[in-house]
């Protein structure tokens, strides 16, 4: 063999047969990454919505403790959580006002957090004793969760795509301690997150 004729066989290519096989496998793979995708944009969306509740309560009883003034949490229009600072003179200051990316809160499940908050509100959010609208609660400067009459709140804030069950999650504060809990919903029971 010369070397010409060996240089010819080194430079031979894929055949077709190995190309097909080649994109068949990597057109099931792409189907694949896409039909999982569309399943957990959902859960990232209730996840990103609960995230919200939880760092506006978490900065809300922060603010309450470290600056001693009231802090009071507003959750209005279905879509905005508003975190307002009660002064010394009567008047107010918005501290941050935040949108909820997508959807809105609202009652997606009808099970109970561990927590035992009774969410049986049907705009999914529960604080027993708690009035007006848009529903207003605060945080003390000792960290307790109270309602607009001084009694302390235990509830729950329900978040998620309304159109789908599996977005569901739970935001819980206890009113005598200020704790607060993430859950998630996985189909038959809540998770602590």
């Amino acid at each position: 063999m010369t070397m010409a004729e060996r240089c010819r066989k080194s430079e031979a290519g894929y055949s077709l047969i190995e190309m097909v096989v080649v994109v068949g496998i990597m057109s099931l793979v792409s189907g694949m990454a896409v039909f999982q995708m569309s399943s957990t944009r959902a859960a990232m969306k209730g996840d990103a919505a609960m995230r919200l509740v939880l760092s506006q309560l978490n900065y809300a009883r922060e603010n309450a403790i470290t600056q001693r003034r009231n802090m009071k949490v507003v959750f209005d229009m279905g879509t905005r959580v508003q975190v307002v600072r009660e002064e010394t003179d009567g008047t107010t200051t918005t501290l941050q006002s935040v949108f909820f990316e997508s959807g809105q809160y609202g009652k997606l499940v009808s099970a109970d957090t561990p927590d035992g908050f009774h969410n049986d509100s049907p705009d999914g959010i529960t604080f027993s004793g708690a009035t007006g609208t848009p529903l207003q609660i605060r945080f003390t400067p000792d960290g307790k969760f109270v309602n607009q009459d001084g009694a302390m709140q235990n509830g729950t804030v329900l978040v998620g795509l309304l159109s789908d069950p599996l977005s569901a999650r739970a935001v819980t504060v206890m009113g005598s301690t200020g704790r607060i809990r993430g859950y998630r919903w996985d189909g038959r029971n809540w998770q602590l997150v």
